[in-house]
């Protein structure tokens, strides 16, 4: 059986990739799927680089700003939603178009995840109440004593996923690195041409510090003074929205402007490597664009997708 055709589109922040899966979707009839753990979110649409009404006006696009805030999501979530919007874009004829740089949610819809039991509620609870009465440092501590390896893992600061670590073992009796050794489960089931768009350095650390100057003009400080306003539980994904912080401290007269953007951007630029070597050690993509997205590489890019959707295996 010839399984259907879906696009991947993976690289780091500011790299041009929204762009390029809007060229791909009004050229081959296509539908943009999220694959960015912040731009799920219905919140900081500038500070996220959600995608605007120009692009939204262009084709359509789906699990942008549908998830509140309050309310972590999970790569599992995540997962099967981005695959019924791909089961949807096939039985309306579109070619799903995913793209986002974040890895795990790409992993997760095409290779699976590794089958982790639902963690009760209450378990959910008592890890994040824990981790409150001890702080980030003992509570590294404490999981470091119930569960070695993952302790050495994750850094202290990495709140959100020590939490999940400490649930996971208390709720299953298993640290999630055993499960993590598991099958994974759960991937869809189709033709994936993945594409890696990888700027030369400079030019992405570029581009990088360019686009934060332009969200601090498009009103990105008010964003991020209004959202903390809300007094939202720190340990949510959310909090981690490049910037955030940063301009929170300028909002609260913590630090000047210009201290917050240089702070963020550097930020920024350690994120977009982090994710330039998921691409490269994780992805094993069909086709690398290293150079910029020119007229003459967009034709190749074209080319190729339009191969591959008449190419059956």
């Amino acid at each position: 059986m010839t399984l259907p055709c879906a696009v991947a589109i993976a690289g780091p922040t500011a790299s041009g990739k929204s762009g390029l899966a809007l060229a791909l979707a009004v050229a081959f009839d296509g539908v943009v799927i999220n694959a960015d753990s912040m731009q799920v979110y219905d919140a900081l649409p500038i500070l996220t680089a959600r995608p605007g009404a120009a692009a939204l006006a262009r084709a359509p696009h789906r699990l942008y700003g549908m998830i509140d805030p309050a309310e972590p999501c999970s790569a599992a979530r995540w997962r099967d939603l981005a695959a019924a919007e791909v089961e949807s874009a096939w039985e309306s004829g579109r070619l799903p178009i995913v793209v986002g740089g974040t890895g795990l949610y790409l992993e997760a819809l095409m290779d699976g995840l590794s089958p982790i039991p639902e963690i009760p509620a209450e378990s959910r609870a008592e890890a994040r109440a824990l981790f409150d009465d001890l702080g980030n440092a003992a509570f590294h501590l404490r999981l470091a004593e119930a569960d070695p390896v993952m302790a050495a893992r994750l850094p202290q600061g990495d709140s959100q996923r020590m939490i999940r670590a400490w649930e996971v073992l208390s709720a299953t009796g298993r640290s999630l690195a055993a499960w993590q050794t598991e099958p994974r489960e759960g991937a869809v089931a189709a033709r994936w041409l993945t594409l890696a768009v990888a700027p030369p350095r400079d030019r992405l650390r570029q581009a990088c510090d360019g686009r934060f100057l332009a969200m601090v003009k498009a009103g990105a400080v008010n964003e991020a003074r209004a959202f903390l306003d809300r007094d939202l539980d720190p340990v949510l994904p959310i909090m981690k929205a490049l910037g955030l912080r940063d301009l929170g401290g300028y909002s609260r007269g913590d630090r000047p402007l210009d201290e917050a953007i240089a702070t963020a951007q550097s930020a920024t630029r350690a994120y977009a490597k982090r994710q330039m070597t998921w691409v490269r050690h994780r992805l094993k993509p069909d086709m690398v664009l290293d150079a910029q997205l020119s007229e003459s590489l967009m034709t190749s890019i074209f080319a190729k997708v339009r191969q591959f959707r008449l190419t059956p295996v």
